[in-house]
């Protein structure tokens, strides 16, 4: 594992933190009423978060729970929220659909280094989905919307897919030639170290210098502040979360690690002095309707 010495001193500055609300409701159990889903996320808008991962545009069928997407955004209100709304989309025809909403500034598409999981997650092959980025990618291009790949299964796989660092960024470097400004690293089943966050980030940001490069940590709470430090001094300042640490992909199996929890990189930030821009008495009303929400 990396040590103290190893890391170049970096002043603190703002972390990119994305709130993925979408990722906490899409494997929940019980049907979380469209209403409820409007309020839980008009008060997370008034938060401070950069982005907010609301929802998507896939089949009904695969993720019963964003049946509503198209509703819940029309009844949001961004008067005043300096936050971004970023959808999932899985396939060209989402993405169009999406196109036709301005509030969405940022569309998300899953790429598993997994062929397996690619499958499973958007019933595509591995060749299928890198046809379907570079349709998504000319789509924002030309509707003034920004790209945001998530490089799940980027730590390793519960399926025996073969499996090394060099495949990771192998990936990664294919999506930077699409000019992809936003690559995130997805620990979609909670397999990754700290030594593989650093060592993958550190590959990649002094690289890319044009892209943006983030994580998204599943994490429990015995590893997830070893996993967030590893990439904050690999030099990572795009870091995703859910409150109360909900989430999961339906896709990858019933054993899932929760998405890392976002109170706790509020406490990272906090303790490392980053700046962030949080309302604390909008977070205390959202941890308030997320406990209403995920009650076990």
């Amino acid at each position: 594992m990396h040590t103290t010495s190893d890391v170049p001193i970096v002043k603190p500055s703002a972390i990119h933190l994305v709130e993925c609300p979408r990722d906490a409701m899409q494997g929940w159990k019980e049907n979380i009423p469209t209403e409820q889903k409007i309020a839980y996320l008009n008060s997370l808008l008034k938060v401070g978060f950069d982005t907010i991962d609301f929802g998507s545009f896939v089949s009904p069928k695969a993720v019963p729970q964003m049946a509503d997407t198209r509703e819940v955004l029309e009844k949001l209100d961004l008067h005043g929220s300096r936050s971004g709304l970023l959808a999932i989309v899985a396939n060209t025809r989402g993405a169009e659909e999406a196109m036709q909403y301005p509030q969405i500034s940022y569309l998300g598409f899953p790429f598993s280094v997994s062929p397996t999981f690619q499958q499973k997650n958007t019933n595509s092959t591995m060749e299928e989905s890198l046809s379907t980025v570079d349709r998504v990618q000319e789509l924002c291009v030309k509707n003034g919307k920004e790209l945001v790949i998530y490089l799940s299964m980027g730590f390793g796989n519960p399926y025996g897919d073969p499996y090394d660092e060099d495949i990771l960024l192998k990936w990664a470097e294919e999506m930077v030639k699409k000019k992809v400004g936003i690559i995130s690293l997805a620990d979609t089943v909670g397999m990754a170290t700290p030594e593989q966050v650093y060592n993958a980030l550190q590959a990649l940001i002094p690289a890319y210098t044009d892209t943006s490069f983030g994580v998204h940590l599943h994490s429990t709470a015995e590893n997830w502040k070893e996993k967030l430090q590893s990439a904050i001094d690999a030099g990572c300042r795009r870091v995703d979360g859910a409150l109360l640490g909900i989430g999961g992909c339906p896709m990858a199996g019933n054993e899932l690690v929760g998405n890392m929890r976002t109170e706790w990189i509020l406490e990272f930030m906090e303790q490392k002095a980053f700046v962030n821009f949080i309302d604390r008495e909008a977070l205390k009303e959202s941890l308030r309707l997320a406990a209403q929400i995920f009650r076990n």
